[in-house]
């Protein structure tokens, strides 16, 4: 008795078929999903690029019918924005340094260095990721106003110098990842502890060390509550003061908010862009492992 044939698969159930097909919905819905996520950003770029009355004629258009990039000229010059800027760059700049400095060294401290109570230690210091910021901002106003600090920068550059919860513990995966010889073999040489975090383990986490300071920077950049709070003279201002401020003395004309809004946004932009590659791996933290 002859059996019948086998016939071949059709090409819509081989798997190759299937996984392509798969494909191309993740890619669908990714471009999709990068679609709604960049339509307010194209709409503020969009807005900056257009005059008054078209901005207010309707329906809107998504694009400008005339370029008008002298906005970005004539809204710069309509508020001391370069002094504005180079305030908040000098925070910004403090800022990082701090944070990459010091939240570094503790994480060493506690992913290298074994002393009594240390884990015990850390699990205090991540416990104050629990404590919103809300809570202590009105002790903190009160200490900073009895040490004299108001209307100066130094409230909102020293906390950068008092360590971060997150940063630390970032930063302490990273470094449990360096082997234990490599530290042993510093020691026999005659390293001392600050010599190792300086000359080995900062190298080492390097990655780790660049996605803390964007993300200091860009917390620095884009902070609007602590100068509100603690700076009241307009030379000390900051953009994002600033640009509340232009929002009401100009009467939101809405070229100029959003030409000034392109160029504050532009600096974190192209920070990310530049080192997304490094922010990217030190923002795994599967990647930190025990040493």
């Amino acid at each position: 008795m002859k059996t019948a044939p086998v016939s071949a698969p059709k090409f819509y159930e081989s798997k190759k078929f299937k996984t392509k097909l798969k494909n191309y919905i993740v890619m669908l819905l990714l471009i999709a999903g990068s679609i709604v996520i960049l339509s307010p950003l194209w709409w503020m770029v969009s807005t900056s690029l257009k005059s008054p009355q078209e901005i207010a004629q309707y329906p809107p258009s998504f694009f400008p019918s005339e370029f008008r990039f002298s906005n970005y000229i004539e809204a710069w010059k309509t508020a001391p924005f370069t002094r504005w800027a180079l305030n908040t760059l000098f925070i910004a700049v403090c800022v990082t340094l701090g944070s990459v400095l010091v939240n570094s060294l503790v994480a060493y401290s506690f992913a290298k260095i074994c002393f009594k109570g240390r884990n015990v230690l850390f699990v205090i210091v991540l416990s104050t990721m629990l404590i919103p910021g809300f809570v202590t901002m009105v002790p903190q106003y009160i200490l900073f106003s009895n040490l004299g600090w108001l209307n100066t920068y130094l409230p909102l550059i020293v906390p950068a110098f008092l360590g971060s919860a997150f940063f630390i513990f970032l930063l302490r995966q990273f470094m449990m990842s360096i082997p234990n010889e490599l530290i042993e073999a510093a020691v026999l040489d005659g390293a001392n502890h600050f010599h190792i975090w300086w000359n080995i383990a900062l190298p080492l986490t390097k990655p780790a060390l660049v996605a803390v300071a964007i993300l200091a920077f860009n917390g620095a950049w884009n902070d609007l509550l602590g100068p509100l709070l603690y700076i009241n003279d307009e030379s000390l201002y900051t953009l994002q003061i600033g640009l509340q401020t232009f929002k009401g003395t100009v009467q939101i004309q809405w070229h100029y908010l959003m030409s000034m809004s392109v160029m504050v946004l532009l600096p974190v932009v192209l920070l990310f862009f530049f080192f997304q590659r490094y922010f990217i791996e030190g923002s795994n933290i599967s990647s930190g492992s025990k040493g």
